[in-house]
């Protein structure tokens, strides 16, 4: 591999190409590297760069300046394949590594150009011109494209061949698939107080195993669970991953909250509501699905209806059906469903996360990236959803967080029910794939 290194700081690199696994495949002639600087591209005295047009601060590097230093580089090793970098470029992520360590391997001589802007960056035009691919290495701004450069590179030739020693060391690493790596110790068996955990001294290859793999999914709930659901995890990592995060609950309350006119009070029980909501709930893996109504009628109206879904005639009415409405739980009260979780979970009391339309103040403020702060408390989870007008402030009070509303890009906020509960589990457990 041929690399390109165009800079206004050579120098910086230096050391970079000098030390460790980089110097070794520099010696090894594994990769050759090119260092050109943008101020050897211009006459002496002539600046590289200039105010940017309009008004604004900042100068920009010359758009034929930038010009002549590809040409250079591509005089020397041909065509390459150019890179810039910028806070707006595409994020770099492990598959985007892995999908160029491919692409690279698989050719015979590959040429890599990597423009390092500095100050306000490289005029646009050139960028449209000549960048086959614009790199962000996260969502900050650094001084220049040279230390995202090294990155980059660091992350890239680790994967390519004879540069890491053992090919295990790379493939089991975080974020080559869906889970983070699992937790490593070393000797001393005790520091500062802290033990080795047994299970690591047994010699016990199978139960050390099935911990490092518990381990690792437990990281990763706690505190990757967003890379988790977009990195296109398997049926069976997903039901891995179920089996171990908190048991969640929904209730959708019919009592205790606003209604049209002033008060607080009852609203009627809706079919519609219950069908969809119990589709969304077993879809995302919830335990059950509450309706909670102190109205009798409510009640045995509720009661007819899941009797009917129960049975045999309903079955082959629609299987699928009577398999979501399977979790449908009615209760008389909200105090009957915490006593309800709490004996499903061994007295584990939830922890209670509730929604609005409204931003409102009542508990800690969430988003739905928020899941390791809840579930690193070790109980369930149980989201309340309030029909009529939301939620009391009698129930808001027993917030232990309060989830962000949703919301999209008008003003109209008046989702019914069965819409809100939807949008709340796929934002929170619902898988986001990606194509890299």
């Amino acid at each position: 591999m041929k690399i390109s290194l165009i800079t206004v700081f050579p120098e910086l690199h230096k050391t970079f190409l000098q030390t460790s696994l980089i110097a070794r495949a520099c010696e090894k002639k594994l990769i050759e590297v090119n260092l050109v600087r943008f101020s050897d591209m211009c006459a002496p005295k002539e600046r590289i760069d200039e105010p940017t047009v309009s008004h604004g601060a900042g100068m920009i590097i010359k758009p034929e300046i930038t010009q002549k230093a590809i040409e250079q580089c591509q005089e020397k090793w041909g065509n390459g394949f150019k890179i810039f970098f910028s806070p707006q470029g595409q994020k770099l992520t492990q598959p985007l590594l892995n999908k160029f360590s491919e692409k690279f391997n698989s050719q015979e001589n590959t040429h890599l150009i990597l423009v390092c802007s500095r100050y306000e960056g490289i005029d646009a035009r050139v960028e449209e011109h000549y960048a086959d691919l614009v790199l962000s290495i996260g969502d900050y701004v650094v001084m220049g494209g040279d230390l995202p450069a090294q990155i980059f590179l660091e992350g890239l030739l680790r994967l390519m061949p004879g540069i890491v020693g053992k090919k295990e060391s790379v493939e089991k690493e975080s974020f080559q698939g869906p889970v983070l790596d699992y937790p490593e110790y070393g000797l001393p068996v005790e520091w500062e107080e802290k033990k080795i955990p047994e299970i690591l001294r047994t010699g016990n290859h199978k139960e050390i195993s099935q911990w490092r793999t518990t381990q690792a999914y437990k990281k990763t709930f706690l505190s990757r669970f967003d890379w988790f659901v977009s990195s296109n995890p398997s049926t069976q990592e997903c039901a891995l991953m179920h089996t171990l995060i908190p048991s969640h609950y929904i209730a959708i309350m019919h009592t205790d909250v606003k209604l049209k006119v002033e008060g607080v009070g009852n609203t009627s029980i809706a079919s519609l509501d219950i069908h969809d909501a119990a589709r969304a709930s077993i879809t995302y893996g919830i335990k059950n699905l509450f309706i909670v109504s102190p109205l009798q009628d409510q009640q045995e109206i509720l009661r007819t209806f899941l009797k009917f879904w129960g049975s045999e005639i309903g079955k082959k009415y629609n299987e699928s059906r009577q398999q979501a409405v399977s979790c449908v739980r009615p209760v008389f009260s909200f105090q009957e469903m915490i006593e309800t979780i709490n004996k499903q979970e061994n007295m584990k009391a939830p922890i209670i996360i509730t929604t609005s339309a409204q931003n409102i103040k009542y508990g800690k403020q969430i988003d739905f990236y928020s899941q390791g702060k809840v579930w690193q408390q070790d109980r369930p989870v149980l989201f309340l959803f309030g029909t009529g007008q939301g939620l009391s402030d009698k129930i808001l009070e027993k917030s232990d967080y309060t989830l962000l509303p949703i919301s999209g890009l008008t003003e109209y906020n008046h989702l019914s029910v069965r819409s809100a509960i939807s949008i709340v589990l796929d934002r929170w457990l619902g898988l986001h794939s990606k194509i890299y």
